[in-house]
């Protein structure tokens, strides 16, 4: 179960520092994506994106 939630961690770490290009394709603008302001800092959590991506890569996964 640990492994789930490093997994999960690093992919949203990994999508937070691709989110430039990730916006240019349409991701992170999707209906469970949160973006706030806390503490004078912009705040992003993709978390439809990571489970959308998530869903793509097991497909591609299997496929391959």
């Amino acid at each position: 179960m640990i492994r789930w939630f490093i997994v999960i961690f690093l992919a949203l770490v990994l999508i937070s520092w691709f989110s430039p290009l990730l916006q240019k394709l349409g991701f992170g603008k999707l209906p469970g994506d949160l973006r706030f302001r806390l503490f004078g800092r912009e705040w992003f959590i993709p978390l439809t994106t990571t489970i959308l991506l998530s869903f793509i890569a097991s497909l591609v996964a299997k496929i391959l």
